[in-house]
């Protein structure tokens, strides 16, 4: 399998988030990528450099308003007097069609859904090249390969069309399908991070071209709360096309694996030609977020589940946070994917 990453990704380098009103060090750290490519190495994987595809495919899925806002708010940022290292808001409008303040404190508000994607001076560079990533394995994809990895970062699955979220600034994965949607291909994405992929849901919930999937830990009592129960299956057009998985914390690989052949059975109705998965890690066990309880083995067993289909896959990086084994899942993962009969 190959594999794409770009160095410029290491750029983001989050101090803090905020937890229970408690200021805490960023888990979502440049040494993941350490650990990530260590595991793709492991599985044999090759490099193929990022490709620059520019802006357009960003705002195809972005905002241009957003896009904007991304590009220059730390800069005005530190024009305030008194104000932190990084873009942190501190107040939140009660309606997405509330008005749209000139203030950067008030715009932070706007387009951060909480206090955990802090915007920093190598945010933009590096989710600018985490997105291109993405695009980069969508062209491995559309040119014939059967199975490719990207390793982005910062992740993507909790932005949406105009504002960020938990860690994430572009939606690498909506924007790599809506790649592959333009090349003429069929696409899903199954999100098999431990957190629901809200941004992903929100960005095509009134569509039918893109089918939408997440297994999950139940929202009710985990991030991000406001989204991701079973009743949420999308509205007007996209009435039908997005499936929301919610498990109990704790949930271990087999009552997993019975929940994952769900999501790959709407997958074979929908009709997909290729498959893009929202590659979470932070299910396993020992993940500091601690939501699921999938083994290092389990991995093994997702892949090999998702493999059957028989379609091509492009891997995502979302989430998988700083432990010993992080490298060891990834690369269990990316063995699971057995191309060779595709």
């Amino acid at each position: 399998m190959k594999y794409v990453f770009d160095e410029r990704q290491k750029r983001h380098d989050p101090k803090h988030f905020f937890a229970n009103g408690t200021p805490l060090p960023n888990p979502e750290q440049p040494e993941r990528v350490k650990l990530l490519l260590k595991g793709a190495k492991a599985a044999g994987c090759d490099l193929v450099q990022t490709v620059d595809h520019g802006l357009a495919p960003i705002a195809a899925v972005h905002s241009a308003e957003y896009i904007t806002f991304l590009q220059n708010i730390h800069e005005r940022w530190q024009r305030i007097e008194g104000a932190s290292d990084e873009v942190i808001p501190n107040i939140h409008p009660a309606t997405r069609n509330a008005n749209y303040p000139k203030s950067a404190v008030g715009q932070a508000g706007y387009h951060q859904a909480d206090t955990a994607c802090p915007i920093s001076s190598g945010t933009w560079e590096a989710a600018y090249w985490s997105a291109q990533t993405a695009l980069t394995g969508a062209e491995l994809i559309v040119g014939g390969e059967k199975a490719a990895y990207a390793l982005c970062r910062p992740p993507g699955h909790h932005a949406f069309a105009d504002m960020a979220g938990g860690f994430c600034f572009f939606n690498n994965s909506a924007i790599a399908a809506e790649q592959l949607l333009k090349s003429g291909h069929k696409p899903a994405i199954l999100d098999v991070d431990v957190h629901h992929g809200n941004g992903t849901q929100g960005i095509f919930y009134e569509r039918k071209d893109v089918l939408t999937l997440s297994i999950h830990a139940d929202p009710d009592r985990f991030y991000p709360f406001f989204w991701g129960s079973a009743q949420e299956r999308g509205e007007g057009e996209g009435q039908g096309y997005n499936l929301n998985l919610p498990l109990p914390r704790g949930t271990g690989d087999d009552a997993y694996l019975v929940a994952l052949e769900k999501a790959l059975e709407r997958v074979n109705t929908f009709g997909a030609d290729v498959l893009v998965v929202a590659l979470g890690l932070d299910p396993y066990e020992k993940d500091p977020l601690k939501g699921f309880s999938i083994t290092t083995p389990g991995f093994t067993r997702i892949a090999k589940a998702i493999n059957t289909l028989g379609i091509p896959v492009l891997l995502v990086q979302e989430g998988g946070y700083l432990c010993e084994e992080l490298s060891d899942n990834l690369t269990s993962f990316l063995l699971g994917f057995d191309t060779t009969g595709l």
